[in-house]
């Protein structure tokens, strides 16, 4: 579709911490025994956008990410790997590549993506309405943890839900206001001048940011220029960009004075509101088409008419989810092998699973439905998994029990231990009778025999 796409990899992103390493950085988190990379670059391909900039925060996490995508995908993609400073913002990596961008339209999607919504929709949907940005949004996933769930730590219950408030016009195809998850409490704000603007706006609460954009390239290059202070697509970049099809200038402090504020509780019952302000009756036609003179009725407002924002919203039945948060990572392993199988890429056995044929099991071990056991691994005597995922080459003793549980590569669990709800790293040692709950262990660490843990993330400390 000529689109050219950026995808935001990432890098040692703290929140990952401990499960992301310098030796796996975020981009190579395995998601049943694959990159989570290799989701967003498969997709990517079976739309036929080929041609990719792939984002990566740190020299040795793109000299990684670089080196696996030149051994897995050579002759199938066209993919450049560019390097940026750790810990920059997304707006930042997207304004680090956007000059060596040439086509008309970009496509910019976060490497942590895990779904099924294919990028060429909403290229389509960008295309047809000649909008500056269309933004995929999908319906939150149930754990409700999107943006900084903590995984089963100590800190579980202590994060509230945080949800992103979506404004949309009558026909769901503008997008009309954004309120991101951090500036969301028991209140959501909406200036008058606004109201008055949009005439009618469906408030949404209940559907996520996918970070999958396309952008009208001429106009994001003018922006990134224009704002060196704009860090954030999300946070920064998009409610701009929302903010000026709703004016005649392209101002990011103007608006009404603080009195001019209309505030609307959100309850769990009240999740999706309609604001009327103009329009009695609920006509179906697009606030583009309801406007198309300026927004007192008079003039043409130019910015209002060329600066459109619009959605495309992936239908209820499709997969949609990023690996931001350490329960992501568990929750998106958990799907990949159960509920959304189909994104797997491998074949499931008659029994629901899938055990690579060089895997070894003892004697009145199981493997129940919906786990994944890697290459080359062996478990010993009556062993039980449940919905779980085991790497490669890993070693499990005798009577180990391991429940809804990741175990990466090289992992070495002893006789007796317990494994229920946690996340265990690569080359990580668990001796005998161990017993583990809603942990975090990472990468080479030791756990001594008899230890009872739980909610704890237990990591070495890095070598400075």
């Amino acid at each position: 579709m000529d689109f050219q796409v950026v995808v935001l990899a990432g890098g040692a992103s703290k929140n990952l911490v401990p499960i992301v390493s310098k030796e796996v950085p975020k981009p190579l988190l395995p998601v049943a025994n694959r990159p989570v990379l290799s989701y967003v670059l498969e997709l990517l391909e079976a739309n036929n956008l080929k041609d990719l900039i792939v984002v990566v925060e740190g020299k040795e996490a793109a000299l990684a990410v670089g080196g696996w995508i030149s051994s897995v995908y050579v002759d199938r993609l066209h993919v450049e790997v560019a390097a940026v400073p750790e810990d920059v913002g997304t707006a930042d990596a997207l304004r680090s590549v956007v000059h060596h961008l040439t086509a008309d339209d970009i496509l910019v999607v976060s490497g942590d993506l895990v779904c099924d919504v294919p990028p060429g929709a909403v290229a389509a949907a960008h295309r047809r309405h000649d909008a500056v940005v269309t933004s995929l949004l999908c319906t939150t996933p149930t754990s409700g943890l999107s943006e900084t769930g903590s995984s089963g730590g100590k800190d579980k219950a202590k994060k509230p839900k945080r949800c992103n408030i979506i404004g949309l016009d009558p026909t769901r195809q503008f997008l009309l206001y954004v309120a991101t998850g951090s500036e969301v409490e028991k209140d959501v704000r909406v200036q008058k001048s606004i109201l008055r603007a949009v005439g009618q706006m469906e408030i949404r609460a209940d559907l996520m940011d996918a970070h999958l954009y396309a952008f009208k390239r001429s106009v994001l290059q003018e922006v990134l220029d224009q704002k060196e202070t704009f860090q954030s697509i999300k946070k920064d970049l998009l409610p701009y960009l929302v903010r000026s099809q709703l004016r005649s200038e392209l101002s990011s402090n103007g608006g009404a004075h603080a009195e001019e504020t209309w505030n609307e509780k959100l309850t769990s019952q009240n999740n999706q509101s309609f604001f009327s302000q103009h329009l009695a009756n609920a006509t179906k036609q697009s606030f583009h088409e309801l406007y198309p003179s300026g927004l007192n009725g008079s003039a043409p407002a130019p910015a209002s008419r060329t600066h459109k924002c619009c959605v495309y919203i992936a239908e209820s039945s499709k997969y949609c989810a990023r690996l931001n948060s350490l329960q992501a990572f568990s929750d998106i392993n958990r799907d990949v092998i159960g509920e959304a199988s189909h994104l797997s890429g491998y074949s499931f056995s008659v029994h629901n699973n899938i055990i690579h044929p060089s895997a070894e099991l003892g004697s009145k071990t199981t493997v129940g439905p919906q786990c994944m056991l890697g290459e080359g691994s062996q478990l010993g005597d009556k062993c039980s998994v449940k919905r779980s995922v085991i790497g490669r080459h890993c070693r499990i003793g005798s009577n180990v029990k391991i429940v809804n549980s990741v175990v990466m590569n090289h992992a070495t669990i002893g006789d007796g231990t317990s494994v229920q709800g946690s996340v265990i790293c690569s080359n990580v040692q668990l001796q005998e009778r161990v017993v583990l709950k809603d942990c975090m262990v990472g990468a080479g660490y030791v756990v001594t025999a008899g230890n009872e843990i739980k909610g704890e993330s237990l990591a070495r400390k890095e070598k400075s």
